[in-house]
């Protein structure tokens, strides 16, 4: 029956509990331009969005890196128990909409003096008593509870959003430090191949010197070609070493040689994208997605500060067996219950309620800020993406061309140095030339490649595909 009672009056408070003093939330509007100043990438190419990592990056040994990276990188490991730090926290705040039940049983023994006892001897009392019910339980009638598990949420949202964020930004990193490390190895071959065919025309010309055709001034020119090869095997060399570091400390563990690249014409290039429109794209990337839910989070928390403002009560209620003696402790007419409400409300807080309230509404509009500076800048870098894939194509088209004149120039060059018509100076000019634009069009290839890379992350690619113990 008591226990009955208790119910009936937890669930009549409960009725109550309805009002949110939280501020209706609306998404705020993007401030950007409602297009791209360049257009779209490619009219007919997919959304980034919409294409897995591993459908995007089709390089085979590419793909297992970063498979090998989301398992060992640490900050993508800090990212996703961070998540679950949240999620537990956010549990937490939520067990407190409800009431908690617990048991709980005491023994008191104690004397009673003389001037104290009905009888005026001193007695010894002992009490005995075993509880069920809910300790200190606050109804919350203004939303004040509601509104914290509102912005926990909205906060383990955030969180899991930024983790998202973190795995794009690792697989768009790990595949750039691939592509980078797979120019630096063709650069290198080119190098080598370079100092190959110079030690060889220096060795002609030094026997040509030596039957008196050649001039040691010619020498002196093919020895420098050596001599220059030499120093950029050594500078390529290097950067491959430093590469392969970079690589292994972002994936977390060592590269296998085998997954390494070798040259970057050999990696299967990457597809073209469509851009879409700004206010559906941006505002589907998951940093655009955690900031705004660190917006609504800042918003529930101001239901919170208003509802400080109004009393606040709390229950504590229990029903079980009370006896003076240890046996007769669940005997017949032992019961008993409690139900103890308490209200307390404000008075005068020296201003402190109120200033609490303008702290969380200067919160909000901090995260505010936050969402629409995280917009601008994810605006900012599809656009830079953009205009970059328009020049770089049109730079690669002018290399390419570039190296076929020049390779036509050197074999000219040299078929007029050994008729006799021009001085080795000519072939020299030309070599050299050569090789830079070869390099250059290395260059830009990498920078093409990593362009689109950029491009996929900054439209939102790779949320797709992701590991789901992740």
């Amino acid at each position: 029956m008591y226990a009955r009672r208790m119910a009936a009056a937890i669930g009549g408070t409960l009725a109550l509990a309805a009002c949110s003093l939280i501020p209706p939330y609306e998404r705020p509007a993007p401030p950007v331009p409602a297009a791209w100043p360049e257009g779209r990438v490619a009219a007919d190419g997919q959304p980034a969005d919409g294409i897995p990592w591993q459908e995007y990056f089709a390089d085979p040994r590419l793909r297992s890196v970063v498979e090998q990276a989301i398992a060992s990188n640490r900050d993508l490991r800090v990212a996703a128990l961070t998540v679950d730090q949240v999620r537990a926290l956010y549990r937490i705040q939520r067990s407190k909409l409800y009431p908690g039940v617990g048991v709980m049983a005491a023994g008191d023994i104690h004397r009673l003096p003389g001037t104290m006892s009905s009888s005026g001897e001193a007695e010894t009392v002992e009490q005995y008593s075993v509880r069920l019910g809910t300790l200190s339980w606050e109804l919350d009638l203004f939303g004040r509870v509601s509104s914290l598990e509102a912005a926990a949420l909205e906060r383990y949202f955030q969180t899991e959003q930024a983790r998202v964020a973190t795995h794009i930004s690792l697989v768009a990193g790990v595949a750039s430090t691939w592509l980078s490390l797979a120019a630096d190895a063709e650069s290198l071959g080119l190098a080598r191949s370079t100092l190959e065919a110079y030690r060889a025309s220096a060795e002609m010309i030094r026997s040509s010197r030596d039957a008196g055709v050649a001039s040691d001034l010619d020498l002196a020119q093919a020895q420098s070609q050596v001599d220059g090869a030499r120093a950029a095997v050594a500078v390529f060399a290097g950067r491959l070493a430093t590469g392969r570091n970079a690589l292994d400390l972002l994936v977390g563990s060592p590269v296998p040689a085998e997954l390494l690249p070798d040259a970057l014409s050999a990696v299967t290039g990457l597809p073209d994208l469509q851009s879409g429109v700004p206010s559906e794209v941006l505002l589907r990337r998951p940093d655009i997605l955690a900031a705004e839910h660190g917006l609504q989070a800042a918003n529930a928390t101001i239901g919170a500060a208003r509802a400080a403002f109004f009393p606040s009560i709390s229950l504590t209620a229990g029903v079980g067996t009370m006896s003076a003696e240890l046996s007769g402790l669940f005997g017949s007419g032992s019961g008993t219950w409690s139900f103890t409400p308490q209200i307390v409300a404000p008075i005068f807080a020296s201003g402190a309620l109120k200033a609490n309230l303008e702290a969380t509404e200067v919160d909000r509009e901090i995260a505010l800020a936050r969402y629409e500076q995280a917009v601008q800048v994810a605006f900012a870098e599809v656009a830079d993406g953009l205009a970059l894939r328009r020049t770089l194509v049109e730079q690669r088209q002018a290399e390419e061309a570039l190296v076929r004149d020049l390779e036509l120039a050197v074999r000219l060059s040299e078929a007029r140095y050994q008729a006799g018509i021009d001085s080795y100076l000519a072939v020299l000019v030309s070599k050299r030339s050569l090789f830079v634009a070869q390099q250059s069009l290395v260059n830009v290839r990498l920078a093409e490649q990593v362009n689109l890379v950029d491009l996929y992350k900054a439209l939102g690619g790779g949320t797709e595909g992701q590991d789901a113990g992740q």
